[in-house]
């Protein structure tokens, strides 16, 4: 593989973790629903589509070649990612408290 496809692989894989970092903690809520079965449904949707979209995107740059270190950038970008995201979270117990509280 030439080094321009490994390097734009590479941000590519580091920008994805950045972006399932985010939709994490935008549907925070959902992934934690106290409801087992929302919760089960909506981390298969999320699990899934995620992987699609990132193998997706690696099939567009070089043919979905995927290294092992792809993966590490991915991980990488979600733990950066994740410290700068985390106000978006909502926590499901702080929305119970806002519902009773009205």
């Amino acid at each position: 593989m030439p080094l321009e496809t490994q390097i734009q692989s590479l941000i590519v894989s580091f920008v994805f973790g950045l972006f399932t970092s985010l939709i994490y903690n935008l549907f925070y809520f959902l992934l934690y629903n106290r409801h087992k079965y929302i919760r089960i449904i909506f981390n298969i949707i999320y699990s899934i589509s995620l992987a699609l979209l990132f193998f997706y995107f690696m099939l567009l740059i070089n043919n979905a070649y995927i290294h092992p270190y792809f993966f590490l950038l991915v991980i990488l970008g979600f733990i950066i990612g994740n410290l700068n995201t985390r106000k978006f979270r909502r926590s499901p117990k702080l929305n119970i408290k806002q519902e009773r509280g009205k």
